[in-house]
């Protein structure tokens, strides 16, 4: 009882004792903080890229596709071991094209544009359910299925770019392959070599052949709906730098009823096939690498354009919830039963994590590296526990005579000392662990108030996908916190508290 009375003495009125305690509170409060919005942006981003494509994918390098056809594969799918746990499938064709664009300055002037995109046709409907593909649309969010359909402002600026080009193609025609020849000149009843002009008499025409005009055929295309693309928003968009004010704007370099050029191999991967596309929204995920590389465009027209029949090349799988969090579930069994369908070579299948492994990796490190470093602020606390204590001991050489001249033990010395050392961990533990988990539950708060009194943002929401800091408080890792900084308390203790065990209580009564 003895040694718990003199820990809360020593803890009240030695003043040394209170920084201690407040750098293990600012070591925890620190760690707390920062592993709860690592892990926050580490759950952000893996939500993030896994909604940018599917659960599980099976694909083919094969030009012209799978070998079996569409409706096929999902029946074996749904069939093999790997049915059960399937909730939605989507099939897709990806290639790469070049895309090529012209972009209209206000002035007049046409300046070309030409890029290398990766082109993913889609069935928008099935999409939108083994992803989050409607949630990175910018016009058609609400309905991911209407992506690909012109709005009326769209439809009527393609029309007006249609008609234009349409006058200038005529324009064109008119003054190179029908412009007027200089005639010689011809007396009245005569022809251009003198002689005189026949006269045929056939009297008058009926009525019903008079004013007859030719009728052309009517053009089978005029009707026909082009077909479309969505544009990742990096591709339509640019962002110069102003020359006057050095600050960068955003440029609209194609909007909704611009057409654009698009060429690619067919499915017999030499024949080149190529088609003009009319935008009709935009894909923004906030991801460069997707946004300024990726096309989207009705399955049916891609196929029908390389000649693939009913045929893909990548079938997109959204998993059931109960195994969709469960990575070593999924490689150990869905997995093996999704690429028994169609072994390798002819189609080899994986999960997101392994499409994303060196990202996720090293965002783990990342964290990892972070949160070693950030522990050396408690060993710091460490350290002052440590000189503080070594104080203590050599104030009280009497108080440790004393109490062994009446009868403590080493032990006991000892035990008090790395009590102290304990109680000084649990309280600045404790007191950092509220302090951490109220700037955790405030951070955005606390953000918003930190921009508006420096006038800088911290948190700029335009380079990520959300609109605020996340954060992910896990008991775990606040319990793990707490667990080191009272174990670097007590270490730091038992030094001088075995050299207060160690201590002859006539040789400290001696030295005072």
């Amino acid at each position: 009882m003895y040694k718990l009375l003199l820990c809360l003495r020593y803890l009240r009125t030695r003043y040394l004792a209170f920084i201690c305690i407040v750098s293990v509170m600012l070591g925890v409060a620190t760690l707390i903080v920062v592993n709860s919005v690592m892990a926050g942006f580490s759950d952000k981003l893996k939500s993030h890229l896994n909604g940018l494509g599917s659960d599980l994918t099976i694909r083919t390098e094969a030009p012209a596709g799978f070998p079996l056809s569409t409706p096929d594969i999902e029946q074996q799918l749904k069939a093999s071991a790997a049915g059960q746990y399937i909730e939605a499938t989507s099939p897709t064709v990806e290639t790469f094209a070049l895309l090529q664009f012209t972009y209209r300055t206000p002035n007049g002037r046409e300046i070309p544009f030409v890029k290398h995109v990766k082109v993913m046709a889609i069935d928008p409907a099935r999409h939108a359910k083994v992803g989050k593909f409607g949630d990175y649309l910018v016009n058609s969010k609400d309905d991911p299925a209407s992506c690909f359909r012109m709005t009326p402002a769209a439809k009527e600026w393609f029309d007006l770019l249609r008609g234009r080009e349409a006058r200038d193609a005529d324009q064109r025609r008119q003054w190179e392959e029908f412009a007027p020849t200089p005639q010689p000149a011809v007396e009245p009843g005569k022809n251009i070599f003198g002689q005189p002009t026949p006269k045929v008499d056939g009297g008058d025409l009926p009525a019903d052949l008079r004013n007859l005009k030719p009728q052309l055929p009517a053009d089978p295309a005029a009707d026909v709906p082009p077909p479309t693309i969505i544009l990742g928003w990096d591709i339509a968009y640019a962002y110069p730098t102003d020359p006057k004010t050095g600050e960068r704007y955003e440029l609209q370099l194609l909007k909704p009823g611009d057409d654009v050029f698009l060429a690619t191999v067919g499915s017999s991967g030499t024949r080149p096939v190529s088609a003009s596309f009319v935008v009709t929204d935009y894909f923004r995920s906030r991801y460069g690498e997707i946004d300024a590389n990726v096309v989207y465009v009705p399955l049916e027209d891609l196929q029908k354009l390389r000649g693939m029949d009913d045929r893909a090349n990548c079938l997109q799988v959204r998993l059931t919830p109960d195994v969709r969090e469960s990575p070593k579930f999924v490689h150990d069994t869905v997995l093996p039963a999704a690429q028994a369908i169609m072994p390798r070579p002819e189609s080899h299948a994986e999960t997101w994590w392994q499409q994303q492994g060196s990202l996720l990796s090293a965002i783990e490190i990342e964290r990892n590296l972070l949160n070693i470093l950030l522990f050396l602020i408690i060993g710091v606390a460490g350290f002052g526990v440590l000189a503080i204590f070594s104080m203590i001991v050599s104030e009280k050489y009497r108080d440790i005579g004393v109490l062994k001249s009446l009868g403590a033990s080493g032990g006991g010395v000892m035990g008090i000392f790395l009590g102290y050392g304990l109680l000084l961990g649990l309280v600045g533990g404790l007191l950092g662990t509220g302090l951490g988990v109220w700037i955790t539950l405030n951070i955005n708060d606390i953000e918003k108030w930190l921009a508006a009194t420096t006038g800088r943002a911290i948190f700029d929401r335009k380079v990520y996908s959300f609109d605020s800091i996340p954060t992910h408080l896990d008991a775990l890792s606040v319990a793990l916190v707490n667990l080191g900084a009272v174990g670097i308390a007590v270490m730091s203790a038992v030094l001088p508290a075995l050299r207060a065990a160690r201590l002859q209580p006539v040789r400290a009564l001696r030295f005072e």
